[in-house]
């Protein structure tokens, strides 16, 4: 990246003076006072200062340019100790000077003096803009702690110049550690208390604060408590007539204060007396006839039990004989979905319902129901399983010979209204045995339903969910960053016979040296799980991970929530933003607003953002850049350049903007732009031209040429991507796939026995570059299917089936046993 200098004019770009004789002293010069640092508070200029004797001339260089002669403030003296002449030159620096230099090297000044003997240069001083940001990096949290434990609250104050200084209130008193030797403040600037104390409960703030501003972050609210403990057992009371005696304990030592957890165990215990101590009140006639008691109450209850099992037997044959049919209980679930005719989804009546069967089953083991027997419930449970979980064996009385009525039935039931629909990233379809695809347009998300992965005799409605981030809570520790969207596909706990791929795309540039990458899934309990480490030499049985440079192909067996998660092995990991810039198409007033947007790179990231814009009335006004993001811990910098001054007039008041570097590196903030706004000082002004700037601060960097018309509206242009996924979101049976369905059966059942000298499937999965998954395709009941699967998902809809032809062909020219198929077959 290029980085300029300031600017200045003919007159101030000086030559160096030439020294004027003026002592007939033959020393050096040497400084009484040089410049020193110096922060600009807003917008009030500073003044510099530099004083040396013998001197004749002293002049000040400004990096590494003469600051011109009638900006100097001279006074000349005379030394009277040594008798030499003294000169003390003064300059004032103007906020707009420190703001011209653009990049990593800063704003300094030295003083240059000359005498009959020579020069000497002053030390640099440097000129710096001073400012506080508002916003924190790291704020404390609120904590409940134990009393005796430690407590740690964390505080990151905002950046800023010169560097803040970090104070903590404690419920608005200052906590002084030298007063209070319970308190310590970290180097980090994180509180500590040693041993937390009742009194230490309260609100903890921390203060930052500079030259500029001060700042306070959000309260952090500490409670300690007191857990409570028991006293002592009391003395065991006197034996009493019933032969037992107690003792007591009080929860008291200590009794629980602010929440504190009660006491468990009992507060009263009892035991039987010893012998010894036991007294008798009862004489032997009245044993005898407690006894006699009890041996009648104990007939009496056999008896009881008895006949209570000859009925039980006698009503148990006669359910045996008329078992009553268990359609009576699930007569209205209907688990299956057959939309009536309509003109614009006429394709999802291409499936014939196999009548021949009746039961529909859904299995799931994730989340066992906690319902009675006798109460059934259909509603959206976790990640949107219309069936809730486990396992729901569905029976129906024998459908109308009619597969229009059929249709026309099963329409109506509830099962149906249960599944979110709508909505431009969802995508839902009817699917059996035969298979078929779903895609959510201009996002890069599918899912591929190969055939017979639904068991045959078994229609399932499934669908695709492309989730917001904020909408979807997932936990990131460390180094870990979201790379890709958030996908759900379900319903979850379904039966399948063979993986499905579900498809997305991702933002990582990926290594083994510097990346580790996680495959995770939302479980039924909410939590997130880490189900396939790629790169691990141990395969998973139930998941397995294509990754290309821009999008992952994932096979599972088991439907749910997803999304890539990464964690950075060192520095030298990156990820791709997407910097993508928009302006109004009209401007009516003096404001004009140029928003730069730095997204992931994924497709869906994009189109949620065009859409935004144009709710807005937003145009493209550049090409989209790629920004590889690095995990230095710097920040993004954006900056705005060579904006005609006679013509527009930037309202920014720092040389330029930030996001904080934590804030891209999460991922879970995908939306994130900085707005430069500017302003025209007339109305007739129409053309813009100037320079954007975007870079990480010791990391890479892109630039943007502006020069357009703001009264031409331009709207969205060819450089966005082009919708190459156009039609309809489901695609069902042979429709949804490339490769014909026999040409596909006739490969599989060619290639998946081992051929002579390696022609079968391996030497398939050589042409198609995919030797890294042998393993994978290995432990399947059919590799070549699942290669087919593969292909068909990272292909469609434009995918060279000449080329897949070719890579057949020599396969079989291997062994003449095998069949050959032609382009022309495919």
């Amino acid at each position: 990246m290029t980085r300029r200098g300031p600017r200045r004019s003919a007159q101030q770009s000086a030559t160096v003076p030439i020294p004027v004789p003026g002592s007939s002293s033959d020393l050096l010069p040497h400084f009484l006072l040089e410049p020193e640092d110096v922060y600009i508070v807003k917008n009030k200029p500073v003044t510099l200062a530099c004083k040396a004797t013998p001197a004749t001339q002293i002049y000040f260089k400004c990096n590494g340019e003469w600051v011109h002669q009638g900006d100097h403030i001279i006074q000349r003296s005379m030394n009277k100790t040594t008798g030499l002449p003294l000169m003390e030159v003064r300059i004032d620096i103007s906020r707009q000077q420190v703001e011209k230099i653009f990049g990593l090297e800063e704003y300094w000044c030295q003083c240059v003096a000359w005498s009959t003997s020579g020069t000497t240069k002053s030390q640099k001083a440097y000129v710096r803009i001073a400012y506080l940001r508002k916003n924190f990096e790291q704020e404390p949290l609120a904590k409940e702690v134990s009393i005796e434990q430690g407590i740690v609250l964390p505080c990151r104050p905002p950046e800023g110049i010169p560097p803040a200084e970090v104070e903590w209130l404690h419920n608005e008193d200052l906590v002084d550690p030298a007063l209070d030797p319970n308190f310590y403040i970290t180097l980090e600037h994180s509180l500590v208390v040693k041993q937390a104390r009742l009194v230490d409960t309260g609100n903890y703030t921390c203060v930052a604060k500079n030259i500029v501003a001060r700042r306070r972050s959000s309260p952090a609210a500490v409670t300690v408590y007191v857990p409570g403990g028991w006293s002592t057992w009391s003395m065991w009371s006197v034996c009493g007539a019933d032969c037992t005696h107690w003792r007591s304990r009080e929860c008291s030592d200590p009794a629980p204060r602010n929440g504190g957890d009660e006491c468990q165990g009992p507060e009263l215990e009892t035991r039987n007396c010893t012998s010894e101590l036991c007294t008798h009140g009862t004489n032997g006639s009245e044993d005898v006839a407690l006894y006699v008691g009890l041996i009648a109450v104990a007939v009496c209850l056999v008896l009881l039990l008895l006949v209570v099992t000859l009925v039980y037997c006698r009503k148990k044959e006669g359910l045996d004989s008329d078992v009553a049919d268990s359609s009576i209980l699930t007569a209205g679930f209907q688990p299956v979905s057959i939309k009536p005719t309509k003109a614009d989804n006429s394709h999802l009546l291409t499936i014939q319902p196999d009548l021949s069967t009746t039961t529909m089953t859904y299995q799931g083991s994730l989340c066992p129901r906690q319902d009675g027997p006798s109460k059934f419930q259909i509603g959206n449970g976790h990640l949107l399983s219309p069936l809730g979980s486990g396992r729901h064996t569905l029976h129906h009385s024998s459908p109308s010979a009619d597969p229009v009525d059929f249709v026309s039935r099963f329409s109506t039931q509830s099962f149906f209204r249960s599944l979110p629909r709508g909505g431009a990233n969802m995508a839902y379809g009817t699917f059996n045995f035969l298979g078929g695809r779903l895609m959510i347009p201009n996002t890069g998300v599918s899912l591929l339903i190969p055939p017979d992965a639904i068991p045959r005799g078994k229609i399932y409605e499934i669908y695709l969910t492309l989730h917001k981030q904020e909408d979807v809570r997932l936990p990131l520790a460390g180094c870990q960053t979201l790379l890709s969207p958030i996908v759900s596909c379900g319903p979850p706990g379904v039966l399948l016979t063979r993986p499905v791929i579900l498809a997305m795309d991702h933002c990582v540039e990926p290594n083994p040296e510097t990346w580790s990458l996680r495959l995770k899934k939302q479980s039924c309990e909410g939590t997130w799980e880490d189900v396939l480490h790629l790169g691990e030499p141990v395969p998973s049985e139930l998941f397995h991970c294509q990754l290309e440079p821009q999008a992952c192909y994932i096979f599972t067996e088991q439907l749910g929530r997803f999304a890539l998660v990464g964690e950075s092995l060192s520095m030298a990991a990156s990820k791709r933003l997407k910097l993508v810039l928009f302006a109004p198409t009209t401007c009516t007033g003096l404001e004009y607003d140029v928003r730069v947007y730095c997204l992931s790179d994924t497709r869906d990231a994009l189109k949620e953002v065009v859409q935004v814009e144009k709710q807005m009335g937003g145009q493209l006004i550049g090409v989209p850049r790629i920004l590889h993001f690095k995990d230095s811990y710097h920040n993004l910098r954006l900056s705005i350049h060579d904006v005609p001054s006679s013509l527009w007039k930037s309202k920014l008041l720092v040389s330029y903007q930030e996001i904080p570097f934590y804030h891209l590196w999460s991922g879970l903030q995908p939306y994130l732009h900085c707005t430069f706004t500017l302003e025209r000082l007339s109305t007739s002004t129409c053309q813009l031209a100037c320079k954007i700037w975007i870079w990480q601060v010791e990391g890479d960097g892109q630039s943007f040429n502006i020069d357009f018309n703001i009264a031409k509206d331009a709207r969205f242009s060819d450089w966005l991507p082009p919708d190459n996924e156009a039609g309809s979101p489901a695609l069902v049976g042979p429709s949804a796939f490339k490769i014909p369905f026999l040409i596909r059966q006739k490969i599989i059942s060619s290639l998946d026995a081992p051929g002579a000298r390696g022609a079968d499937w391996r030497a398939l999965a050589q042409k198609l570059h995919l030797d890294s998954h042998l393993s994978f395709f290995a432990s399947k009941p059919s590799p070549t299917a699942m290669m087919l699967n593969l292909w068909e998902a990272r292909h469609f809809p434009n995918g060279n089936l000449n080329q897949l032809a070719a890579a057949v062909a020599e396969v079989g020219k291997q062994d003449s046993s095998l069949f050959m198929v032609s382009e022309a077959e495919c």
